[in-house]
């Protein structure tokens, strides 16, 4: 599995643009990718995307930062030798789509990921349902979003502002715990899993 996470300028792939990406490599999680950008020429910026991802107007067009496409690009690199691909992590499809916006932009053709993914939502109230739990609902729809997942595999919320690079260990360390039973990375050790005690 690929585990990956993206800070956006907004919501909308084709009207907004990547400021950051985090991934890692499940099978060996020291093999970790973060990367910052500058917003593509014309991308869209929404003031409550950047309070979530803590970045200002000024940094997210600072021309010395890499352009979009070059971090597409270095994303793509990075990941070419992973021996699986499969693009992981909360709600999952909001960043592959914007990889693949980003790389259609950028002029990559041949489009490596497949559509199918692992969310960690879906992981996590499949394991609430199989533990006789009720997974919480708000406004008739899952309640279910990264913190309560943190919440209910025994790791702390993610810090604020969000970090790509810290949203992706948190997506693995969740998938481990959910599908395996285990601890996967140092930075979470220290917490229990709930159901293990």
């Amino acid at each position: 599995m690929l585990i990956v996470d993206v800070e956006a300028s907004g919501t909308d792939p084709q009207k907004h643009s990547i400021v950051s990406v985090g991934a890692l490599d499940f099978r060996n999680p020291t093999n970790r990718f973060y990367e910052e950008c500058r917003i593509w020429d014309g991308a869209h910026i929404m003031d409550e995307a950047l309070a979530v991802c803590g970045f200002t107007r000024e940094q997210i067009t600072d021309p010395s930062k890499m352009s979009e496409a070059d971090l597409v690009h270095a994303f793509l690199t990075w990941s070419e030798d992973l021996e699986e691909r499969t693009l992981t992590g909360q709600n999952v499809s909001f960043d592959r789509d914007f990889l693949r916006h980003a790389a259609e932009r950028a002029g990559h053709t041949d489009w490596p990921f497949a559509y199918r993914t692992i969310d960690t939502h879906s992981l996590c109230y499949m394991h609430m349902i199989q533990h006789g739990l009720q997974p919480p609902v708000m406004h008739k729809r899952s309640a279910l979003d990264l913190d309560a997942v943190l919440r209910y595999c025994g790791i702390p919320e993610e810090p604020t502002p969000h970090n790509a690079l810290t949203g992706a260990l948190s997506h693995a360390e969740v998938v481990a715990r959910l599908l395996y039973g285990r601890k996967l990375l140092p930075e979470f050790m220290q917490y229990e899993i709930p159901w293990s005690r």
